[in-house]
């Protein structure tokens, strides 16, 4: 049997350092690559190589008075690389819709109150309402709803998403609308005409 060589100190105090900095920001993160990806697999993966690319930046990471933006940065930019490599590989992976259960598993906040519980039609409309959401959510680009799942779900400002996303105010607000748009138009069943 092969013996594991104990940690030397230094590198026991990296790892206590880095999980110090990282920790208080894993949830954000995974609800985050969770809505990016739409499956609990590859949101996981997304964390791991996000914390597996993040690590030996640690002391830069200690340097950052914010690093919840900087994590979400750099992990946008794993997840967009992972969809161009996708894309341009011969084998494309079998969509999964994580995300269609994630709507429907919602609760209503308010059902524990009688007197303002929706009734069966309302149940019914919001559940056709949901999976409509989910469906249109799913065939988004990957761009379009990182961007989305950012400024309209996480509530990251325009400022924040230009330093997040490196570019400039005119073209998030571009990309923002074109992304609305697209949204809108698969809500509605409408496609644009060519």
């Amino acid at each position: 049997a092969k013996k594991r060589t104990p940690l030397s100190f230094a590198a026991r105090r990296a790892q206590a350092q880095f999980d110090q900095l990282v920790r208080p920001h894993l949830d954000h993160l995974y609800k985050l690559a969770y809505r990016f990806t739409g499956t609990a697999d590859r949101a996981e993966d997304l964390i791991q190589d996000l914390l597996v690319r993040v690590y030996p930046r640690c002391d830069e990471l200690a340097g950052i008075e914010q690093p919840r933006p900087w994590l979400a940065r750099v992990m946008y930019r794993i997840f967009i690389d992972q969809v161009r490599h996708n894309a341009r590989s011969p084998h494309m992976p079998i969509a999964d819709s994580g995300l269609a259960n994630e709507f429907a598993d919602e609760g209503d906040p308010y059902a524990e109150v009688a007197d303002t519980a929706p009734g069966p039609e309302d149940e019914v409309e919001m559940h056709f309402d949901r999976e409509r959401l989910a469906r249109a959510w799913e065939q988004l680009s990957p761009d379009h709803r990182a961007l989305l799942t950012l400024f309209e779900i996480e509530g990251y400002t325009l400022q924040e998403l230009e330093v997040i996303l490196e570019c400039t105010r005119g073209t998030l607000k571009s990309r923002l609308s074109r992304a609305r748009s697209r949204l809108a138009e698969l809500l509605n069943g409408t496609e644009p005409s060519g």
